[in-house]
């Protein structure tokens, strides 16, 4: 099953797609943020391209697993998300998966595969969207 993975920033959406057997996540793209709706346009774009079933949403918790404001906003654009995708013909599970340190993992691993800098700062955005993926097919499979 193909799964998509958003890491939703104030300016950024990351964006990691699974391949077909749900074993491994991969870097997608970057959409910069302009509007909701506009967002919401890509994904559905991009949810149709790569036939994804399911729509894993990096959830912001804090380290003691609470919910903060950016954990809230987060929920609620997700919520808005799988709305705009239901009314756009697009029905598929919406699942929110807990990101902490998602970015910093994202950076080491960019660091030791020895990208440069100007590479890191322009996609780090999906690596850290493919990091929340991986975590949640590794957890998948385990079960």
């Amino acid at each position: 099953m193909r799964s998509l993975a958003l890491d939703v920033g104030d300016r950024r959406v990351g964006v990691a797609v699974s391949d077909e057997a749900g074993l491994l996540a991969t870097p997608l793209t970057v959409i910069r943020r302009t509007s909701k709706a506009d967002d919401f346009r890509k994904v559905a774009r991009l949810v149709r391209e790569q036939r994804a079933e399911r729509l894993v949403v990096g959830h912001p918790l804090n380290a003691d697993g609470s919910a903060g404001p950016q954990a809230r906003r987060v929920e609620r654009y997700a919520e808005a998300l799988s709305e705009a995708l239901k009314l756009d013909g697009l029905s598929l599970r919406v699942i929110m998966w807990d990101e902490y340190g998602s970015t910093q993992r994202a950076q080491q691993l960019m660091i030791g595969a020895g990208r440069g800098a100007r590479h890191r700062k322009q996609r780090i955005d999906a690596a850290a969207a493919a990091v929340i993926l991986q975590d949640y097919l590794d957890e998948h499979q385990a079960i």
